[in-house]
């Protein structure tokens, strides 16, 4: 009886010390399994002048998603001034340029131009692991959408119900519509590095492609 009762002691003693050990391995709770990185001097700076553009925002954290394909230094754009659809994560510096690019040329376009105030601006995302339509099958080949910096805009709603979609409008047969889309084009050619439109190829007829990426091509 008595040897009984010092094994269970021992194997008692030897649960609490496994135990014990075993908890020194594990993450305490409420704290992340890795610290956050600071942003980068860019990336900091781009923050502070989205703040200052009173644009409201969420720094997201920084992961890799795949081959080439990544978030990092990205934002999550809540209140530009006006809504947008389908818009996730975007890489700060594309986020600055979209919402200056929306309250300062297509906001102002839609009011002098098609005489109604700006609804919302339809997109078809920002973020996706993927290769330049066309490229499948080359790696090397990314599209800006791989690491969030690119934004696909599909069209745009007004406040008096129409909407003037990219697919459909953009050889209207209402000169207003067409002088618009011509417009907002032109005004993001000069802010972002690459725009492409229907006028581009076939793969754009749909959607305006926006890419800070400092190529200065315009199509």
């Amino acid at each position: 009886m008595k040897g009984h009762r010092i094994r269970s002691g021992v194997a008692m003693a030897m649960i609490v010390f496994l135990a014990a050990c075993g908890g020194r391995n594990e993450t305490p709770p409420g704290r992340p399994a890795e610290p956050e990185r600071p942003p980068t001097r860019e990336t900091a700076q781009c923050l502070s002048d989205l703040s200052a553009q009173g644009v409201a925002f969420r720094r997201l954290p920084d992961k890799t998603t795949g081959p080439a394909c990544g978030l990092y230094g990205t934002v999550q754009l809540l209140d530009i001034g006006v809504p947008v659809n389908n818009l996730t994560a975007v890489r700060c510096g594309a986020a600055r340029a979209f919402s200056g690019w929306v309250r300062n040329a297509v906001v102002p376009a839609a009011n002098q131009i098609l005489g109604s105030e700006l609804a919302r601006i339809d997109t078809f995302g920002s973020y996706a692991c993927r290769n330049v339509v066309g490229t499948a099958g080359r790696g090397d080949r990314r599209s800006g959408h791989a690491t969030a910096n690119a934004v696909d805009i599909g069209g745009f709603v007004l406040k008096d119900g129409r909407r003037v979609t990219v697919l459909n409008d953009w050889n209207s047969a209402d000169p207003a519509t067409r002088e618009f889309l011509q417009t907002v084009r032109r005004s993001a050619c000069r802010r972002f590095g690459t725009v492409l439109s229907p006028d581009y190829n076939g793969a754009h007829r749909n959607h305006l492609h926006l890419e800070d990426d400092h190529a200065r091509f315009c199509r």
